[in-house]
């Protein structure tokens, strides 16, 4: 028999700023108990050793998560020259030393240049993608070592913030799909020195900068579930640049049926959001839809509020 789900029904995004030394899916349990919700699920995961954001998506903001998971990431990284681990940060094995003596600025300011915009990037083997339907970290954690074919990913700005003898910070914009550990070896290989990842914060993900820490969301907690939910942003703002269609109650009905519909001063092409304005209640974000080759706007993904 399926087990049944509890907690309560509420919906949002949560902007939590996740501390060093848990998991990701450790933050979103602690912070689905805190809010006692029903459903959960984060976009993105952050390493142990990494802090930062980490958006979660409560209830049906969980339909939406995958806009998140396509977003642009930013970080700052601390990067260790002259040594590499079998794991690409400070938790790994050390596999080997080389002197850093003799780097200039300048030739980091070449080699950080010559990692910018479209470039292929090969993941690490500790990472939770799939081989046979088993984690490569799992594999690795065994001794093995598969083959990992090279993904394209974007780097939108890279800039060296500090850099003094071995240590080298960075600031990174890059595409989904980036791993920076892997980006701090390919730079510390390109220098002919090795790097692994000493420290790593990611500060933003598309459009999202701020964040909350468990301290606040524990002391908003303690007052009562109502000042917990006032922390949370409303679900469309997912979708921030969209173009926004706005529906009578009537239109909305047909909406919710699954009808396509025409909705005067609509965008004539592409994805929108949609919401039911009525005059007896406050303005309701509903889903998203796509408008027709003939104008009108169909339903794609609806929320069930």
């Amino acid at each position: 028999m399926a087990r049944r789900r509890t907690g309560r029904n509420v919906h949002g995004i949560l902007l939590l700023n996740k501390p060093v030394g848990i998991s990701s899916n450790t933050a979103l349990q602690h912070a689905k108990r805190l809010f006692q919700a029903r459903k959960a699920g984060h976009t993105g995961s952050l390493d142990n050793l990494a802090s930062g954001l980490l958006p979660i998506c409560l209830g049906e903001a969980t339909k939406l998560s995958e806009f998140l998971l396509e977003a642009d990431k930013y970080y700052q990284a601390e990067c260790t020259l002259g040594v590499t681990t079998n794991t690409g940060d400070a938790e790994g094995e050390v596999l080997q030393i080389r002197q850093v003596a003799g780097i200039t600025r300048k030739q980091i300011d070449k080699v950080i240049q010559s990692f910018m915009g479209s470039i292929q990037q090969i993941p690490p083997m500790y990472s939770a993608i799939k081989h046979k339907g088993q984690a490569l970290y799992k594999l690795a954690r065994q001794g093995k070592v598969v083959e990992r074919k090279p993904r394209s990913i974007m780097i939108y700005d890279l800039t060296v913030r500090n850099w003094s003898s071995n240590c080298l910070s960075l600031e990174v914009h890059c595409s989904k799909g980036t791993y920076i550990r892997t980006l701090a070896e390919d730079i510390g290989e390109a220098l002919s020195c090795g790097a692994y990842i000493s420290a790593l914060h990611r500060f933003g993900v598309g459009s999202y900068h701020d964040m909350l820490d468990f301290e606040t969301l524990e002391h908003h907690a303690a007052q009562s579930l109502e000042a917990l939910d006032s922390l949370l942003i409303p679900m469309h703002t997912i979708l921030k640049h969209w173009p926004e269609v706005r529906l009578s109650a009537e239109l909305a009905y047909y909406v919710r049926q699954g009808h396509a519909v025409q909705v005067a001063k609509s965008p004539t092409n592409g994805w929108v959001k949609l919401f039911v304005s009525n005059s007896h209640s406050p303005e309701q974000f509903i889903g998203i839809g796509e408008v027709l080759e003939d104008g009108r706007v169909a339903p794609r993904r609806l929320l069930n509020l």
